[in-house]
């Protein structure tokens, strides 16, 4: 006699099983986004409109970083993904990839900009950090506000308005640090950095890029000594006072670069790949390129 009861409550369990994301209580669509970056963007347009979820924590590298099984379920059963792109989130594709064939809507950051190829030696492909040019991004934030116009239950209006806000600042921010950067004479507009993170604000603020600690767009590469060694001859040769890393990655090999400059050379932390927690210097997309600036503009001047 139990048994019809027993099959009713199992079939129910199985129609909640395979919900959507959206199906958590709240009533409102699910967004899982990858980065910190693109994830403190996208919930500043929606707000409390969309459950937002970030996939990486702050501090995380986006080249590694992988998920847990819930998260991938939370990938797979969202409204919308939003990544991106351009080959920054290795540890994640093949999640990304299933989520797709699963019928979820991706954003790819990635496809919606002027798309930089890393110009040295040692990386090529396309260059992923499109963030660090705050112009590039508000062609992101421009396509992102189209894509979560479609969401159910998304005031448009609301979101439209947010939209507009949001572009000013970061017109705005441009601006910010063109005139900060001003500070710095032509001839010290030049960066070492831990990997090749600064394609784009050397372009858009005219920076020489000396050279990258680890080899390849990504992180995951390791210098060998000769690399290592041939680096310090060109910071030598530059005349670079600074080098630059990553302040949620050990420091090492840049100090060990540094030290074999045999000059007084500076290793000076940035945002580079991450935001940081909230309660740290650089919560926000717009606090992270503020906080870099400022600091590459005191190292260089």
């Amino acid at each position: 006699m139990k048994r019809p009861v027993v099959a009713a409550l199992a079939g129910l369990l199985a129609l909640v099983g395979c919900g959507s994301a959206s199906s958590t209580g709240s009533g409102r669509p699910v967004v899982v986004v990858t980065t910190t970056v693109l994830g403190d963007v996208t919930r500043h347009l929606v707000g409390d409109q969309a459950e937002v979820i970030t996939l990486m924590t702050p501090g995380a590298d986006p080249h590694s970083t992988g998920v847990s099984a819930q998260q991938a379920q939370q990938m797979r059963t969202a409204e919308l993904l939003v990544s991106n792109g351009l080959g920054l989130e290795e540890g994640l594709q093949q999640h990304l990839d299933r989520a797709v064939d699963d019928g979820v809507a991706r954003f790819v950051a990635g496809e919606h900009i002027d798309v930089l190829q890393y110009t040295s030696e040692d990386a090529s492909g396309p260059d992923p950090h499109f963030w660090t040019d705050p112009t590039r991004m508000v062609a992101v934030v421009d396509a992102l506000s189209a894509e979560l116009a479609g969401l159910d239950g998304i005031d448009t209006a609301q979101l439209a308005s947010v939209t507009a806000d949001y572009r000013e600042e970061l017109v705005g921010l441009d601006q910010q640090v063109a005139l900060r950067f001003a500070d710095i004479p032509a001839a010290r507009r030049a960066l070492v950095t831990n990997h090749h993170v600064f394609g784009y604000l050397a372009e858009r603020y005219d920076f020489r890029l000396v050279g990258a600690i680890i080899p390849g767009g990504a992180t995951l590469a390791a210098p060998s000594a000769a690399d290592l060694q041939d680096l310090a001859q060109a910071i030598r040769s530059a005349g670079v006072p600074a080098v630059f890393a990553d302040s949620s990655q050990p420091d090492r090999l840049a100090r060990v670069v540094a030290e074999q400059t045999g000059l007084q050379i500076d290793v000076v932390p940035l945002f580079t790949e991450s935001l940081s927690a909230p309660d740290g210097e650089a919560p926000t997309y717009l606090e992270m390129v503020r906080v870099n600036a400022d600091r590459i503009t005191t190292a260089l001047s």
